[in-house]
């Protein structure tokens, strides 16, 4: 049973998505009360989103639903610092270009997400750059910089490991809690947004927000992060073999993304339908209880038509359950291209699986070999000197890589 009185919070606590709230309830009076506007930053250090955004940017989703405003607000200026929050070292520095060229890449996923237009509840997006890059450097220090504890700021955990391992902690990036705390106080006054939402590693930032509008005799703000969201067997959510899990298509394609989601364990089906999907809860309950593993092509499914349409999550799902069920070649399987050359000349069957994605190194590509688990056109792997080439290609003129049975890629040369 829920404590929450507001949909909007008893939304979210109802499925997970609640960790720490500054002030549960005050918040939940205020969004009890009458529509409210929230915002969640996102910087913008690659071309792509993951899945740990896609959890809040969920959170701005039922925010919306639940009649209320969200802002999705790019880090344009703050990406010119770096969060420096758990890192062991400073992030690389990137250009006003690279960071608007981020920006522009990750905006389809947002627009599928969030409802924009010029409504009371319809979603804004708005860049920090336009008042951070403004800024003037005394009068920023003279009116925000003087209500800072140095102090306090070391004794945050994000600060003080880095420091406890006795790794660098440049003044460029201790700056920018600073800013991010001044980007609240910014969107209040600019929009009346009066709650912060992040992970459970941004909760110092965002207390930080709360302080200074308090501070500055601004509104009282509130804040609100979501756990860190791991596998039931301790791993972090959203890595694989060859990295992380993109929401840009060009980058992780759906149906690698279906596949990802219907690997998932047992354990975490029911948490992960409540989390990344919108079925209603009794639904989630008897597909879990029902079949599993149709709970886990559900899982998949749904999730994927959030992030790339209900026409390639179906696509995806027919693509599996073709190459799964009846052993076909499906053309719309990952596919890496290499040269006709390189095939020519005979391609090392680990360097293969590696180039591919399948595997991290030679290393991982040999243990997988010994498992047993390694197959070149459905035809298992023994000899870890083999090599493909010409003769290795089917009639449809591309190489299937196979990492157990879940896993597939398509070799295609150009």
């Amino acid at each position: 049973m829920t404590r929450y009185k507001s949909d909007f919070l008893q939304v979210l606590d109802e499925r997970g998505f609640i960790h720490q709230v500054s002030d549960p309830e005050g918040l939940d009076a205020l969004c009890a009360k009458g529509p409210i506007t929230g915002y969640i930053g996102y910087d913008a250090t690659a071309s792509s989103i993951h899945i740990g955004n896609l959890i809040t940017l969920t959170m701005l989703y039922w925010l919306q639903a639940t009649g209320n405003r969200p802002i999705s607000m790019m880090g344009g200026g703050t990406t010119m610092v770096g969060d420096p929050s758990f890192r062991d070292e400073q992030r690389q520095l990137l250009t006003m270009d690279q960071i608007n060229a981020n920006i522009d890449s990750i905006k389809n996923v947002y627009s599928r997400i969030l409802r924009y237009g010029d409504g009371p509840t319809d979603a804004i997006m708005v860049n920090n750059a336009d008042w951070l890059m403004e800024l003037k450097y005394v009068d920023f220090l003279r009116e925000v910089g003087r209500h800072f504890s140095v102090n306090r700021m070391l004794s945050f955990d994000s600060v003080k490991l880095r420091l406890d391992r006795e790794q660098s902690l440049s003044f460029l990036e201790f700056n920018y809690m600073i800013m991010q705390a001044y980007d609240f106080v910014e969107l209040n006054r600019r929009y009346d947004c009066v709650l912060q939402m992040g992970g459970s590693d941004q909760w110092g930032n965002i207390i930080n927000g709360v302080d200074l509008s308090h501070r500055m005799g601004g509104a009282q703000l509130y804040a609100l992060t979501t756990p860190l969201l791991t596998t039931s067997s301790g791993q972090k959510m959203g890595k694989t073999a060859s990295g992380a899990v993109w929401l840009n298509g060009d980058i992780f394609s759906p149906y690698e993304f279906w596949q990802y989601f219907r690997n998932t364990e047992d354990a975490d089906v029911e948490k992960f339908l409540k989390i990344f999907t919108r079925l209603p809860l009794s639904e989630i309950a008897h597909a879990v209880k029902d079949d599993i593993n149709e709970a886990k092509k559900l899982l998949a499914t749904e999730t994927t038509a959030i992030v790339h349409g209900r026409e390639a999550a179906e696509q995806a799902a027919e693509t599996a359950r073709a190459t799964f069920e009846e052993g076909a070649i499906d053309l719309s399987l990952p596919t890496v291209e290499v040269q006709n050359s390189e095939l020519s000349g005979g391609l090392g069957i680990l360097s293969a699986f590696v180039n591919a994605g399948l595997a991290s190194s030679n290393g991982e590509a040999r243990r997988h070999l010994k498992a047993g688990a390694l197959r070149v056109n459905d035809e298992p792997v023994t000899d870890e000197r083999a090599e493909l080439n010409p003769g290795s290609l089917l009639k449809e003129g591309v190489i299937k890589l196979s990492v157990g049975k879940k896993r597939h890629v398509l070799i295609k040369p150009v």
